[in-house]
Order: C-alpha cells, then sequence, then structure tokens
C-alpha cells in the first residue's frame, strides 16, 4: 500500500473518483457539497493498495489548525488499513503545513476508528450532508 500526495490531474481525477464512488452514489451526499471552494487550496492523498486506487482525503490549514477532511476508502479495501494509512499522511501533510494540531469532523460511526488513532471528541453530534458527524482532535 502507498499513500502519496496528489501533483499530477490524472492522480486528482482518481480522487474525486472514490470521492463520487463513496460519498456521492454510497451515502448519497449530493455532489454539490461533495466538491466545493477549498478543493484548488488544499493538499490531496490519494492510497493505492496493490497498485489500485483505494482511498483518497485531503488537508487544509485553518488557524494553524490542519483540518482533514474527504477521507474515504472504497468498500474492496476497507479493513485493510487504508484508512489509517489516509490519515496519517495527512497528518504528516499537516505537520509540513506547520500545524501542531489536527481536526476533522468524522461521522460518527467511524469515530471509534479515528479515536484508536489517537482522536478525541470535542463536541456534541451535528448534522453534515445530512450525516451525523462529531468534531474529534489530536496534537501533533
Amino acid at each position: 500500500m502507498e499513500v502519496n500526495r496528489v501533483q499530477t490531474e490524472r492522480d486528482l481525477n482518481e480522487v474525486y473518483s472514490i470521492r463520487k464512488k463513496v460519498f456521492v452514489e454510497e451515502q448519497g451526499v449530493s455532489e454539490q457539497e461533495e466538491y466545493d471552494e477549498h478543493e484548488q487550496t488544499s493538499a490531496h492523498v490519494l492510497a493505492t493498495y496493490n497498485g489500485q486506487p483505494a482511498g483518497a482525503g485531503r488537508v487544509r490549514l485553518l488557524d494553524n489548525v490542519a483540518k482533514l477532511e474527504r477521507i474515504c476508502v472504497l468498500p474492496e479495501y476497507r479493513k485493510f488499513g487504508v484508512g489509517a494509512a489516509i490519515t496519517t499522511a495527512l497528518e504528516v501533510e499537516g505537520k509540513r503545513l506547520g500545524a501542531a494540531k489536527t481536526k476533522l469532523h468524522g461521522q460518527t460511526q467511524a469515530a471509534p476508528f479515528y479515536s484508536k488513532l489517537g482522536y478525541e471528541t470535542v463536541s456534541d453530534v451535528f448534522h453534515e450532508a445530512g450525516i451525523p458527524h462529531v468534531v474529534m482532535t489530536k496534537k501533533l
């Protein structure tokens, strides 16, 4: 498995394709909500498993905090550690950007996964794109 920062248009298109499959098709998020004004200013990563695109995520700096976003793994690659590898790669990218802390809006069903990676829930449940989420943070 590899997780690399997106450098080419081809890889960015793979990221968008994965996000469409997971968030739009599987979870019912509208494309208008999925793709936003932060696409061009975020650092994107693409995970591959046995050479095949498997997952994606992005990170951007907000007030010296790395905000991890759009972390997703295609169904056939779940349970292979792809999500953890993506999260770690985004944390590394956040450090490179100068952040000492990360935060994310985790879907409540994924909160136990992020907890295992050292994230702490710091909010009540709220809805984003019709899906329950919590804010989670971690010191880098």
